[in-house]
Order: structure tokens, then C-alpha cells, then sequence
């Protein structure tokens, strides 16, 4: 009998930290015996350390990804009145955040190919109260802002699922906009054992309002001058970072080189696959799931042990939270059409050769027998 293959999971985490596993108990035990687990040492290191790799002038942690979101958002000065353009095409905090500052989301149509916002369409948009266009750097790959450099407001980046992403210029998250926020969850390309995020910005004055608002608007104690929230990162989510932080360059490049081998693998099947970008980070792997087929193509994955997840089944103009926003099926074709097809397949930086050939093998059967 031959023995069962292992499942291969969206995302190996047991993998990535056992390769670690005696640096990570060792700074989690120097945090403890510290006695400082919020804003210390481990936070202030591991800033100038994001900061130097990312080549950015100033880095902030913060809680999570989305209260880095609202963070810049309010540093910039945006609130109630105010309009945001952004995708629909992104995880739900992307227009919370803009909802949790009181402004109003405005959202413009993807690019059918990239999946990220299209620009010319999100300048299209521009009206009198907007103040910001929030873009997503959709599955690592970067939006590049020139087109809206121009534009007189605000350019934010959700650099979520996108630190270690490029564009052709070399430049990254934190320095094409205002300010980047970075998302530390665990399954993220940097990921913490918790919640975690980061802003990174060019912007110092930005970067001091940032501070703030993350200890509710204080920059002395007891002395609030804006509202903020409670948005620290913690000491012992800083020290587990730093542990990670120097193997990411290795991470990316093996997810890159999945995704070459993924879209080499595919080039002969119906699959939309996502265009080539030295840049990106691939977070995830994302293809287009033609006819209809994409149901039928994650059953016979599951099948054969490989995971897949959908990202994301709705469109942020229809989810149930934004529906006084008057969003309506039909108003953004190529956003809607995508969360009908789209679909993730393994691409981790823990996915073995094996690994990966299998789901290169899986998908071209589905298609090609």
C-alpha cells in the first residue's frame, strides 16, 4: 500500500519557524526577562531594522496592518466628509479603515489583468471631497503611482501583503505614497505569532503623527492632542520579527521562483495567470478560473491534498457592512467578475520542490487529460 502523500497546506508556518526554533525561544525568553513588553527595545530595534531594509527613512510599528491603515489615513488629516477612492478587489480592513476614520470609501474598477486598482479610472473618480486614492498592493504585486502623482490628494498604500515588493525602480512599500501599511500576521510573507503591522513613510512629520495617534494622540504622557487608539506593537512580537527578518530576501526569492515555474507549467491551459513581475512578492498565487471551472478545479485539488482559498468570493461594494454606500451588482464589471473566478493555490516559501511539481502536475491534468 502506498503510503498517503502530506496535505499541502496555503501556507506551512510549523516549517518556516522550526528552522528557527532556537532563535525564536531565545529572543521570546529576552523579552520576558526584560520586564518591558510594550514599546521598548525589541519595537525600536526592530523599526530601524524594517526601516534600513526597506530602504524607507521611517518605519512605526503598530498593532496590525489595519490600525496602521487608520493610522495614516488620520495622520493625513482625513475624516468625517471626506472620500477615499479605493479597490474593491482587497481584504474587508481596507475600507473599514477608511469607514473607521469616518470618511466615505469610493471605489473604482480593477485592472482585469493585475487585479490591482485601475488608475485611470481611479482618477476618473477624483471629486470635490476626495481626499486620498488608497491603493492595494493586491498579492505582493505593486501599484505603480506615477499616473496619480499629479492628482493633488493623498496616496496611501495598503502594503499588506506586499513588503519585499518592488517596482522596476526600485522602490518599494512607503516610498511611491504618504505612507505603506505593512501587515505582520502570520501567514503573511513576515509574519508574526500575533497581530502585528508597521507604517513606513518618507514623510517625518507624518511619521511623528503616526506615533501618536498609536498612544491614543499623546506625545507626552497625559497630554492627548488628537484622538488615536491604542494601536503599540508588542515588545515580544518585535523580538520574533527580528528573528525572521533577515531570512525574507530567501523567502521571496523562493516565492518568486514558484511563481515562474507555476506560470511556465500553465502557459498551454485556459488558466488566467497573473502577468510576469520580477517585483512582486506573491504573497499569493492567484489564477483565473475560466467557464465556470473553478468549483470543479478546487474539488480535485482538495482531492489530492492541495489547499486553495478564493481571494476574495465579494466585492467590497457588496459586502453586507457597506451597503448604505448604494453599491450594486453591475456597477464594477471586471472586480465582479473576478471574485467569480479567482482562485489560490499553494506558492509558500516552505513549498518543497515535490511540493511544488505536484500542484504544477494537479492543475495541468485537471485541464490537459
Amino acid at each position: 500500500m502506498t503510503a498517503a502523500r502530506a496535505r499541502i497546506s496555503l501556507a506551512n508556518l510549523r516549517a518556516q519557524n522550526a528552522a528557527l526554533d532556537a532563535q525564536l525561544e531565545a529572543a521570546a525568553l529576552r523579552v520576558v526577562r526584560s520586564g518591558r513588553y510594550i514599546l521598548g527595545e525589541e519595537v525600536a530595534a526592530l523599526e530601524r531594522e524594517i526601516s534600513a531594509s526597506s530602504r524607507v527613512a521611517h518605519a512605526v510599528g503598530m498593532s496590525s496592518g489595519s490600525d496602521a491603515l487608520v493610522a495614516i489615513l488620520a495622520a493625513c488629516g482625513i475624516g468625517a466628509g471626506d472620500e477615499v477612492i479605493t479597490t474593491p478587489l482587497s481584504f474587508f480592513a481596507t475600507a473599514e479603515a477608511i469607514v473607521r476614520v469616518g470618511a466615505r470609501p469610493v471605489f473604482a474598477d480593477i485592472d482585469a489583468a493585475t487585479l490591482n486598482i485601475d488608475l485611470a479610472t481611479a482618477r476618473a473618480r477624483i471629486g470635490p471631497r476626495t481626499k486620498a486614492i488608497l491603493v492595494v498592493h493586491l498579492f505582493g504585486r505593486m501599484v505603480d503611482t506615477a499616473p496619480i502623482a499629479d492628482a493633488g490628494v493623498h496616496v496611501i498604500e495598503d502594503a499588506a501583503q506586499a513588503i519585499g515588493a518592488a517596482l522596476p525602480d526600485g522602490r518599494g512599500p512607503g516610498a511611491v505614497g504618504a505612507g505603506a501599511a505593512l501587515s505582520f500576521f502570520p501567514a503573511k510573507n513576515l509574519g508574526a505569532m500575533g497581530d502585528a503591522g508597521m507604517v513606513l513613510t518618507e514623510d517625518a512629520q507624518l511619521a511623528e503623527r503616526v506615533r501618536a495617534i498609536r498612544v491614543h494622540g499623546a506625545r507626552a504622557a497625559h497630554v492627548h492632542e488628537t484622538i488615536g487608539g491604542n494601536f503599540r506593537l508588542d515588545e515580544i512580537q518585535a523580538a520574533v520579527l527580528r528573528v525572521k527578518l533577515p531570512s525574507l530576501p530567501a523567502w521571496t526569492r523562493r516565492r518568486r521562483e514558484i511563481a515562474r515555474q507555476y506560470r511556465q507549467a500553465w502557459g498551454e491551459t485556459p488558466l488566467g495567470l497573473p502577468p510576469a513581475d520580477p517585483g512582486c512578492a506573491w504573497n499569493q498565487f492567484v489564477v483565473r478560473v475560466p467557464d465556470g471551472r473553478r468549483a470543479a478545479l478546487a474539488a480535485r485539488l482538495a482531492s489530492r491534498g492541495i489547499d486553495t482559498a478564493v481571494y476574495y468570493p465579494t466585492p467590497l461594494h457588496l459586502q453586507p457592512a457597506l451597503a448604505h454606500l448604494g453599491g450594486r451588482p453591475g456597477q464594477l464589471p471586471r472586480a465582479e467578475a473576478a471574485c467569480n473566478d479567482v482562485l489560490a493555490v499553494p506558492a509558500h516559501s516552505e513549498l518543497t520542490a515535490d511540493e511544488a511539481a505536484r500542484v504544477c502536475d494537479e492543475v495541468r491534468a485537471f485541464f490537459l487529460s
